[in-house]
């Protein structure tokens, strides 16, 4: 329907009408003939559509001018950019439908040898998990509560590593105790004291995850996947489908989202909407639903033009991004030469040429593969994303409860990913599972150390 009051010329037409038709053959092999479930398949169309598609044919078709034309972030509208960039999406669609595809078939599950704890070190393990929790709580108390009462437009006084390790990382060691907790609770068919006691421990973990984690402390990137994912575990039947997922996620992020980027972005603080809740309404001309669509929150396809033109007058870097990807981790006081990343340098691009005002923008995978290697790296990026995604397909139907969850968190979170930039996608992504999953597996050893090393064991 929105292609048949789209005013373009016949080219942009056809190649977003051609972008359509693919995305259209996933849904239907998704929806239809697709056996298992699979929310990371889901994800990937919603993101395709709103952000590739529906996102762009609104700004396109809402210019007047098209000599004068700009996107939200101030490139200019060109019509042979434009189908070019088109070209490059549905390649990157193809490849990656193709090697999501052949990946099912040719790979078997990858083994998961690691099932965790026996059930009656699970309380200890728990326990020990919200020990650390309240540590954290108490060592991080003045700059969250900093976070919580400052407007939303002034900057934390911390420094970036700060914000991955402990941001991005550790304040997410409750949502690991939530797990355990409710898997114990769930194989605990007797109402024993530890049942009750991790059931209490349950409840504390709640209140540590809402208080590290909520509208006015974290962007929506990490609520969303954090708090939907929470639904899964809880209410598994509501998300147990591909059409339910592909219902649900379409939903949140063309309705729900937008309201809670009245939240997040506004520009009062915590003691004036305690005063006026009115003031939470002030922002939403801007960024409300019937806007969302005209905002940098929808700047995807637009960034990728920008990259090409990027590519145009500066070459390709030759796999330069991708390496400071794959070290996110070594800090910049080490490596004072490290890549920053692919949406920061394409914002600097647009502040230099088209007098942008900031640099922190997206850069979606289609732009990642194409500023490293051209029309090859779209689709090496394409299939490496397959590959992965059939990695965590893997985790998804194993019997590891924490894999479980990271899995289905990751398929959220692939909608940051997909939108970019790459970096940010990456180290985000690996410091929950450095919280969820490699910091719950060091604490069962230090139970398991302490157990047998106390000389206690049931199997004398």
């Amino acid at each position: 329907m929105l292609l048949f009051t789209f005013k373009a010329t016949p080219a942009v037409w056809f190649s977003f009408a051609l972008n359509a038709l693919v995305l259209f053959i996933i849904f239907i092999y998704h929806i239809f003939y697709e056996k298992t479930f699979s929310p990371f398949l889901s994800a990937y169309i919603v993101f395709n559509y709103l952000f590739l598609f529906f996102a762009p044919v609104v700004q396109i078709g809402s210019f007047y001018n098209l000599k004068e034309a700009k996107f939200p972030q101030r490139f200019p509208y060109d019509e042979n950019l434009t189908v070019y960039v088109n070209l490059l999406i549905i390649i990157f669609n193809l490849s990656f439908f193709i090697a999501y595809v052949f990946f099912k078939k040719r790979l078997k599950n990858i083994p998961i040898k690691y099932q965790g704890l026996k059930k009656k070190f699970y309380p200890l393990t728990i326990f020990g998990i919200l020990m650390i929790s309240l540590l954290i709580f108490a060592f991080t108390f003045p700059v969250v509560w900093d976070e919580i009462v400052k407007p939303s437009w002034v900057a934390l006084n911390v420094s970036k590593m700060y914000a991955l390790v402990v941001n991005k990382a550790l304040l997410f060691l409750p949502f690991a105790g939530i797990i355990m907790s409710k898997y114990y609770i769930e194989n605990s068919p007797k109402k024993t004291y530890n049942y009750y006691i991790v059931y209490i421990m349950m409840l504390l973990f709640f209140l540590i995850l809402l208080w590290f984690k909520n509208p006015l402390t974290e962007k929506r990137n990490a609520l969303g996947p954090l708090y939907i994912t929470l639904i899964w575990l809880f209410r598994p039947n509501w998300l147990n489908t591909n059409l339910k997922m592909m219902l649900f996620l379409f939903f949140s992020m063309v309705i729900a989202f937008p309201l809670l980027a009245i939240v997040t972005h506004t520009s009062f603080s915590l003691l004036q909407l305690i005063q006026n809740p009115a003031l939470l309404f002030v922002n939403s001309g801007n960024e409300g639903i019937l806007h969302i669509f005209h905002s940098l929150h929808y700047d995807a396809f637009a960034n990728i033009m920008a990259t090409v033109d990027y590519v145009s007058h500066q070459g390709f870097v030759w796999g330069k991004q991708l390496l400071g990807v794959l070290t996110f981790y070594v800090p910049r006081a080490i490596w004072h030469g490290k890549p920053y990343g692919t949406g920061q340098m394409i914002g600097e691009y647009l502040i230099d040429e088209y007098k942008f005002i900031y640099a922190n923008l997206s850069n979606p995978l289609v732009s990642e593969g194409y500023i490293n290697f051209g029309m090859a790296g779209v689709v090496l990026m394409a299939v490496l994303l397959a590959y992965f995604v059939r990695l965590m397909l893997s985790w998804l139907n194993s019997r590891h409860i924490l894999k479980k969850a990271l899995a289905f968190y990751f398929s959220l979170h692939m909608i940051f990913l997909l939108r970019g930039d790459l970096l940010n996608g990456v180290a985000y992504f690996a410091g929950i599972v450095f919280s969820v999953l490699f910091l719950p597996f060091a604490i069962e050893r230090l139970v398991l150390f302490f157990y047998y090393k106390s000389g206690i064991n049931d199997e004398k």
